[in-house]
C-alpha cells in the first residue's frame, strides 16, 4: 500500500511538472527510482495518471505524466486530509511551546 502523504506529493508534483523524468521526480521527492516508478505505475493503473509520449529532441523519446479526471478527484481528497493533518501537528505544536515556555517561566521563577 502506498501512504496518503506520498500519494499527494506525487500527485501534486505531476500536476505542476508533467515533464519531469522517474529521475527528477525521484530527487524531487527525495525517494528511490524504483520507488518512483512502483508508485507511478499503481497510479496509471487505478487510472489516476496518464502517461503520453513527447519529443525532447529529434533523437529522444520521454514521457509527461497527466493526471485523469479521477487523478485530480484523488488529488483533492488527499489534499484535505493532508491539511487537515497538518493543522493537527500545529495545533500540537503550538500547545507543546506553550507548555515549554511555561515551563521554563516557573523555572526561571517569573511566573509565568
Amino acid at each position: 500500500m502506498i501512504p496518503e502523504d506520498l500519494r499527494f506529493r506525487l500527485l501534486r508534483l505531476l500536476e505542476t511538472n508533467p515533464t519531469l523524468s522517474q529521475r527528477e521526480i525521484a530527487a524531487e521527492l527525495g525517494l528511490s527510482l524504483g520507488r518512483v516508478n512502483y508508485v507511478l505505475r499503481a497510479l496509471i493503473e487505478k487510472g489516476q495518471v496518464k502517461t503520453r509520449n513527447f519529443r525532447m529532441s529529434p533523437n529522444k523519446l520521454r514521457y509527461a505524466y497527466l493526471l485523469t479526471p479521477g487523478g485530480i478527484e484523488e488529488k483533492a481528497r488527499l489534499t484535505t486530509g493532508f491539511l487537515q493533518r497538518k493543522l493537527a501537528e500545529h495545533e500540537a505544536l503550538q500547545a507543546e511551546i506553550e507548555a515549554l515556555q511555561r515551563e521554563l517561566g516557573r523555572a526561571r521563577g517569573d511566573g509565568r
